[in-house]
This record gives C-alpha cells, structure tokens and sequence, in this order.
C-alpha cells in the first residue's frame, strides 16, 4: 500500500537550565506556528516533572494554547504519562481539547519515561509498563464516551463517564510510545493504537523497528484489530543547513550542553558520546543527521529500508543551534525534504528535463514562424522589415 508520508514535530522540549524557561515556553508555540507556515502536518507535545530541561508538565496545556494560534495543523500529546493520571481526568481533558481544536487533537499515551518523575509519587517503577497496559483496557471506552465501572490497584472508576462525548467519531486517534522492548507494540497491537516510535535511530531502537512492527501486527491479527501503517510515527533528531560544515558549527555548542544532559539522564544512550565530538559520533551512528537536506532524504530513505513504509516523519525539536539557524533548518527541511517524498516536483523536473532534447527543435520553428510573419507584412505593406 503506498502511503503518502507526512511530516511533523515532537517537543519534548528540551531546554537548556541556562535559559529563560518562559522563552522556551513561548518559543515552543512560536515554532509550531512557525512549522504549520512551512506546510508541517503535526506537532506532539511531552509531559515530564523532572531534570530540569524538559519542562512541560502538562501537553494538553500546550495544545490549547498552539490550537489558538494555528488553523490546520494536527496536535498531540507525546505522550501522558497514564500512570500518574486518574483515567476518567486524562480523558475528560482529551475530549475538551477535541472540541477546541475541533478534531484536531491525537492522543499519544506512554508508561512515562523519566524515572524520577515516578519516585516523586512514589509509583513503582517497575510497575509502570503494566499499569499502562492496566488502563489501555478502559481508555477507549472513555475517550468514546461510555459508561465504565473498572478497579485496579492504583484507581477506581464508578460508573464513571466524561462529561462530553468525543467531536471526533468514534474517538480522537490513539497512539502509545514504543521505544526498545517489544511492550509498546504488543500494547498497540492488542487495541490497534498508532505507535510512536521515540527511539528510531537509536542503535538499539533502529535494530528493533521492523520487528516490533511485525509484532503488534502478529497481537492486531490475534484479537481482530488492523495496524495502519499510516498512524506509524518515527522520531529522529536532525539539525539542517546549506552545508555539512555549517551545520556542525550551528550545533556545536548546544549540542555539547544536549549530550551533557543525556549522560545524566540517560548514561546507557549517550556512552562513549562525551570526550569526543558528538555530531561526528551520532552521525557515524547513524543517530541523527546533522548536515544537508540531501543527508535528511537518505536517513529517512534508511528508515523506509527498515521498516517499511510509515505515516509520518517526527522531526525532534533539541535546542541544538540558535532560533533563526533553528527555523532555517525547519525551513530547508520543508522546502527540500517534504517535496521529494511528496513527490511534488515530478512534473516539474519532466518538463525541464525534457526542455533540452526540444528546444532546438522547437525553437526552429518558432523562428520559421517569425519569418513568415515579416513576409507577410512586407507583401501587405511593400515594405521590407
């Protein structure tokens, strides 16, 4: 089944302690405003509480404000932590941002990512995988405005029903996280939600793409469910320019902080990145693309190799460079990258292709056409031209 690849953005967002976080804040929704302009298709927003860079707690606040300052572009939570959250409240939420946007909010779910945002709740760590798998049983009948009566060790619902019933029929889209292990495609196979794969490039999460893919299609077949390779999401940090040089130069400095804050929060995934130069490192890796539109278009062509067609390409937002050299590498992107996939300019480049081999001819003729106007007047006139 061909597919017709979409393009979007995935905030997290990370933001250095340095700054201002209300600039970063405000920043955010400028650049969703920012990417819709450049013909984007979606932004996702996080939720996290803790470490310091990623400082949106709460996605949905988010998606209200982006909704009031775009028309068209699509706008999802990336993801709610579920098991910090009351069922009945997130979905409540989901739906009210369903009519404000009206149908433009997808709702992407996860276990959450942070570790020391569960300790500050004291949550089980080691539960979190399975209270996520303890809610997806009930979500969908909320988010479809049934009626739910569910206990589980860590919520009770009553009868419980959302105020309001969906604007988007039978339900806004659903999606969960899916990085390494194969819970979030088993997860989105047993209910036939979208998959957001935050790890793509990842050594680990590259190695694993097709083959959690195949899984949650095995889990769709098992319980009567479809996987549309359409609601596939693959996430990839990338940091565009004219040149190759000028990107790494756009990114040294913020991207140095970036890696800083990896090897903290997440040791496993950034070692053998510090001490040495990241860009050189992720690049080789095959981690991100740090260079040209071209590099762009063969990481996305590696993916496709991999995985198999998917619906949508999630640019991750990083802070890496400055803001303008940040909006130019969105606007390269969009008017590079996006229309090779679109294949937009197909009839474009035949026409101009095609224009060499005609021209002579053509223009023989249209020279032959202009003599026979001068005779013409001259055999009217008398008059030699």
């Amino acid at each position: 089944m061909a597919i017709n690849l979409q393009h979007g953005i995935f905030l997290a967002p990370y933001h250095d302690v340095t700054e201002s976080p209300t600039i970063g804040l405000r920043r955010d929704l400028e650049l969703v405003e920012w990417v819709e302009k450049l013909g984007f298709a979606e932004a996702w927003f996080g939720e996290h509480h803790s470490t310091g860079w990623e400082i949106i707690g709460s996605p949905e606040l988010m998606i209200a404000a982006a909704a009031e300052r775009t028309a068209r572009i699509r706008l999802g939570t990336g993801v709610v932590s579920m098991p910090y959250h009351n069922p009945l409240m997130v979905a409540n939420r989901i739906l009210q941002l369903d009519h404000m946007t009206m149908g433009r909010v997808m709702f992407g779910m996860g276990p959450g990512l942070l570790p020391t945002d569960a300790e500050m709740i004291g949550a089980d760590i080691k539960r979190l995988r399975a209270m996520l798998e303890e809610v997806a049983e009930i979500i969908v009948q909320l988010v479809s405005g049934e009626e739910v009566t569910h206990q589980t060790s860590w919520y009770t619902l009553h009868k419980a029903r959302t105020h309001l019933m969906p604007y988007t029929r039978p339900h806004p889209p659903i999606s969960v996280a899916s990085a390494i292990t194969p819970s979030g495609g088993m997860l989105a196979g047993k209910h036939g939600f979208g998959m957001l794969c935050v790890a793509a490039t990842e050594s680990a999460g590259f190695d694993v793409l097709d083959e959690n893919w195949k899984i949650a299609n095995q889990i769709a077949a098992e319980n009567g469910k479809h996987m549309d390779p359409r609601e596939l999401r693959l996430v990839v940090p990338m940091h565009i320019a004219a040149t190759r040089e000028q990107a790494r130069a756009d990114v040294k400095q913020g991207m140095a902080r970036w890696v800083e804050y990896f090897d903290r929060v997440a040791p496993a995934g950034m070692r053998g990145m510090s001490g040495g130069d990241p860009a050189e490192i992720m690049v080789s890796a095959g981690r991100a693309v740090i260079g040209t539109p071209e590099d762009a278009i063969t990481m996305i062509e590696r993916l496709q190799a991999k995985q198999g067609h998917f619906g949508v390409m999630l640019f991750q937002s990083h802070n890496w460079a400055e803001w303008e050299q940040t909006k130019k590498s969105y606007e390269l992107y969009a008017r590079f990258v996006m229309p090779h996939f679109a294949q937009t300019n197909r009839n474009r480049q035949d026409s101009y292709n095609g224009l060499a081999q005609a021209i002579d001819r053509l223009e023989s003729e249209r020279e032959k056409g202009a003599a026979a106007a001068f005779a013409a007047w001259e055999e009217k006139s008398g008059r030699s031209c």
